[in-house]
């Protein structure tokens, strides 16, 4: 038991590095997102003001990609950090042990369940969309196939990090029916 448990800390641990990178990594779309915006409302002011030609849909689809790509791939990463909103007013009042079980069964239950679902109900979309190579309808867009399958990997992100977070709550409840705290970093 102690290699399958073992094997499956180890599991877990890859998936957290993995989110903690991605989620680091995603983090400077943020930054991306402001000087995207920033140069739109420049482009657009001196597109008006002296005629130049400097803004773009090309512009305006990138800071809608760098959202989605933030907002998506952020979602795996802020389950690692415990960071996710929840209806604290119950959430706080628990035990260790309690919260221990509520995130247990809320992955199991709930996380998991949904993230296959979504993986399920997207995939023929991005496959399509990767088939076309399915470009935007507007003048200078960009391809639509790439955040297509962004919201796919996102959604697979998030479902290992429900496993991820399963795994740990199996793990904190079964050592002698004691709640022990693990550093979340």
């Amino acid at each position: 038991m102690t290699n399958d448990s073992s094997l499956l800390s180890q599991f877990s641990k890859g998936i957290n590095g993995l989110n903690d990178f991605i989620g680091r990594l995603v983090s400077w779309l943020a930054l991306g997102m402001v000087l995207v915006g920033a140069w739109n409302t420049v482009a657009r002011f001196l597109d008006r003001e002296i005629g130049t030609e400097l803004s773009s849909n090309t512009w305006l689809e990138t800071g809608w990609y760098m959202f989605a790509a933030l907002f998506l791939f952020g979602a795996a990463w802020t389950l690692r950090k415990n960071a996710h909103v929840r209806v604290d007013i119950f959430y706080s009042r628990l035990t260790e042990r309690g919260k221990t079980w509520t995130d247990l069964l809320g992955s199991l239950l709930l996380l998991i369940p949904f993230c296959l679902f979504m993986i399920w109900a997207v995939w023929p979309s991005v496959v399509d969309s990767w088939e076309i190579k399915e470009m935007s309808p507007d003048p200078g867009g960009l391809p639509r196939w790439p955040i297509r399958m962004a919201v796919l990997l996102a959604f697979v992100l998030l479902l290992l990090q429900g496993i991820a977070t399963m795994l740990k709550g199996i793990s904190l409840l079964s050592h002698n029916g004691r709640v022990v705290e693990e550093k979340v970093g």
